[in-house]
């Protein structure tokens, strides 16, 4: 898969981040990579009630954003989290 396939897959599910990861082009999409796995790390903590509630609609944002940004090929970091690096 080229960079911009592996940017995009990345973000759909779990399994698009796994198979990104092994079977993609990591170098070139890490950036996209590191951010859907902080966003779907970060999203679970939205099954904790009431205030999880509100960050899982802040994390459901922040995907759209990343897979807008993910499609355009801007390395554009989601908000609040996307200074956090997992992969390095």
């Amino acid at each position: 898969m080229d960079k911009k396939t592996t940017s995009i897959v990345a973000y759909i599910t779990w399994i698009g981040l796994v198979i990104a990861f092994c079977a993609g082009d990591r170098e070139g999409a890490k950036f996209y990579l590191n951010q859907a796995l902080v966003v779907f790390l970060f999203s679970l903590l939205s099954i904790i009630p009431c205030l999880g509630w509100i960050w899982g609609i802040f994390m459901i944002v922040c995907w759209v954003m990343g897979l807008i940004a993910a499609v355009n090929q801007e390395e554009k970091p989601v908000p609040l989290i996307g200074g956090i690096r997992i992969l390095k």
